[in-house]
Order: C-alpha cells, then sequence, then structure tokens
C-alpha cells in the first residue's frame, strides 16, 4: 500500500466523471490554492492549484490518478435577511463588499454584528441560521467580491 500524498493539482467547476469522494467546505474554505485538506471519509490529499480559486459547490478537484473529489458547500452560521424592502437591503449589503447569497425571498450573509445592527435600522427581519453559503460571485470574473482596495 502507498503511503505517497494524494495531489490534486486542476479545478473544473463542474465534474466529468462520477466522484471518489467528496470534501465539505465552509465558504472561508473553499479560496484556496496550497492546502491540505481531508475528504469527508477522512483521506488526506494536498490541494497544489497554479493560482488561488474560488471553489465552487459541485466543483471538482481532479487527483494526480484522474479520480475527482466533488466540493460541498459546508453549513455554516448565517444571517438570513428578509423584509418588505429586500431590493434596499440587497443595495446596502452590497455596498459593503458583502459576500451575499440572493434568493428570491431571502438575502444569506455571514453573521456580523455590524452588519447585523445596520439590517435592524433599516427594518430588516433576521433570523440566525446554518445552511451551506454560495453567494454570488464578483461582477468581474473573479468568483469573489473584493474591498475597494483591489
Amino acid at each position: 500500500m502507498s503511503t505517497a500524498i494524494k495531489t490534486a493539482r486542476i479545478y473544473r467547476d463542474h465534474p466529468h466523471a462520477p466522484a471518489c469522494a467528496q470534501v465539505s467546505l465552509d465558504y472561508d474554505g473553499r479560496f484556496l490554492r496550497r492546502k491540505m485538506l481531508a475528504t469527508d471519509a477522512g483521506e488526506t490529499f494536498l490541494v497544489d492549484l497554479a493560482q488561488t480559486r474560488s471553489l465552487d459547490h459541485g466543483g471538482v478537484l481532479v487527483l494526480e490518478d484522474g479520480r475527482e473529489v466533488e466540493i460541498v458547500a459546508a453549513p455554516e452560521e448565517l444571517l438570513e435577511v428578509g423584509g418588505d424592502n429586500l431590493l434596499q437591503l440587497a443595495w446596502h449589503i452590497g455596498n459593503r463588499h458583502t459576500p451575499c447569497q440572493i434568493e428570491p425571498t431571502r438575502l444569506l450573509i455571514q453573521r456580523d454584528h455590524v452588519l447585523r445592527d445596520m439590517l435592524l435600522k433599516l427594518g430588516a427581519e433576521l433570523r440566525e441560521v446554518v445552511e451551506p453559503f454560495t453567494p454570488e460571485g464578483g461582477a468581474y470574473g473573479h468568483g469573489r467580491t473584493h474591498g475597494h482596495a483591489h
């Protein structure tokens, strides 16, 4: 039995074959270039991509032997935002370059006490939830939102 570390050097945004394993990562954990990961079954492997990438739920990391490991968005602590003024609330969240998952009747953001206070002052209905987080990507194809310093 080989004890060599398996390495994934390729990321694809969709599978080309059935996955041999899954790796569950939260939003921050899905932004990486080089890192040791463990599949949900406990098998470790090294991710060594050419550049830092935002890995999407449903994407795959391709191991050197061609097997694919599926990326799963792990549940995390989020703030559900709702209210009659959802478009206005979305604008204020976006104006702060905050990652946001946009759905027809609600928004999801990572928990943050400053944003919570602002949203309450704007009349938002808030609820703490634990769910997978798959926010919208950046407007310029970066896959992530960026602050003004980018």
